[in-house]
């Protein structure tokens, strides 16, 4: 098989602080037996060690292994403490080189958030862990991730991404949530531009937008600079979406306090079941640039590759939410490796298989698991 050019991981991870007393195993032998059998649908301490002990022979073709494959009880013990801080921004470096340089291609990067449903610990009444994180669109990669306690901190948590992340020349879609003075700013200052939805949480710049739109609507109809609409067919129900851009953004009571409100969207949104029964929906938003309908249709719909291409593929595929692993790190990097294992077998394109697919081929076909982790 053809080998892809993939950015070395060893080079990227083998020079993480080691907190441990005793390293009988070296770190990067861990963290490489731990990537290659999460891509082989391994999914515990105990699987990750079985699937190490069944592949010994490969593995040293490539790792020391000086005392053999390490138990399960060091896999766990490993994990837990090493800093998750210092692991995602590895992750995030790597993940930057694995990035396309194409210039002609904007990347839309969306970030949302993803909490770990059972990473809870009752005995140390720690909750479920949160994670915030970054997709390009472009690439079809994690661009990177950052942990908080709690849904609520996603507020503090996206400045602190931003800072981590290359978003230059890229547009950062997110939810209502990020609708932050604090955020936008951070945006602006760091290159990128944005379309941020707006919610209740920002009543007075809601209710300004929505005010321009139904003036629009109902006799200003030159307040409307770009309109699309599309259809679609799914599960049986029709789907109607007209996307409406303004650039009245002088009507913004509050428009100043945000950086570099350019224009503002609306999406109609109506739904009709084969019983004939409909609901419909408004949503809006503010864009950090002037631009078509049309795109900020591609805007909109792409934001939701985050939950479509990440999130639900680390739970159907990955297994994640119900992965039992919580002591200590444990879960945080967990969940960081499966990502680097998720953009591994993404950015292989030889095949085209499915994400289960390529994963039972790296387990059955050591040629291709080497393909795919650049070994």
């Amino acid at each position: 098989m053809k080998k892809i050019n993939t950015p070395s991981i060893v080079e990227h991870f083998e020079n993480i602080k080691d907190f441990r007393r005793r390293c009988n195993h070296p770190l990067i032998d861990i963290i490489i037996i731990t990537i290659c059998a999460t891509i082989c649908n391994a999914n515990t301490w105990v699987d990750i060690e079985l699937w190490g002990k069944t592949n010994i022979d490969w593995l040293k073709k490539f790792l020391r292994l000086t005392h053999g494959i390490p138990s399960h009880d060091t896999f766990g013990r490993f994990f837990s403490i090493i800093r998750p801080e210092e692991f995602a921004k590895r992750f995030m470096n790597w993940t930057t080189s694995l990035s396309s340089v194409d210039k002609d291609i904007i990347d839309i990067i969306p970030i949302d958030g993803k909490t770990l449903r059972h990473s809870y610990d009752k005995k140390s009444n720690r909750s479920a862990i949160h994670i915030v994180n970054a997709w390009s669109t472009k690439n079809k990669i994690c661009l990177g991730q950052v942990t908080t306690s709690e849904k609520s901190n996603e507020i503090t948590a996206i400045p602190e991404l931003l800072d981590f992340l290359a978003i230059n020349g890229c547009i950062i879609t997110i939810d209502a949530m990020g609708c932050q003075k604090e955020i936008t700013h951070k945006i602006i200052e760091n290159g990128g531009d944005y379309v941020i939805a707006v919610k209740e949480n920002q009543p007075t710049l809601l209710n300004d937008i929505v005010t321009v739109f139904e003036d629009a609507i109902e006799e200003e109809p030159n307040k409307v600079t770009s309109f699309f609409q599309n259809e679609e067919i799914k599960n049986g129900e029709k789907i109607n979406r007209s996307y409406y851009i303004s650039e009245s953004v002088d009507e913004l009571e509050n428009g100043d306090d945000f950086a570099n409100i350019e224009s503002i969207g609306m999406v109609e949104t109506k739904r009709t079941k084969g019983d004939g029964s409909s609901s419909y929906e408004l949503r809006f938003y503010i864009l950090s640039f002037i631009t078509t309908a049309v795109f900020f249709a591609s805007c909109v719909r792409g934001h939701w590759a985050i939950e479509n291409s990440l999130h639900w593929t680390l739970d159907v595929t990955f297994n994640e939410d119900a992965s039992r692993i919580r002591k200590g790190y444990a879960a945080e990097n967990m969940s960081t490796i499966r990502k680097i294992a998720l953009n591994l077998i993404k950015k292989e394109s030889s095949t085209k298989k499915s994400m289960n697919s390529k994963r039972l081929l790296a387990g059955w076909n050591k040629s291709y698991l080497e393909q795919l982790i650049g070994l």
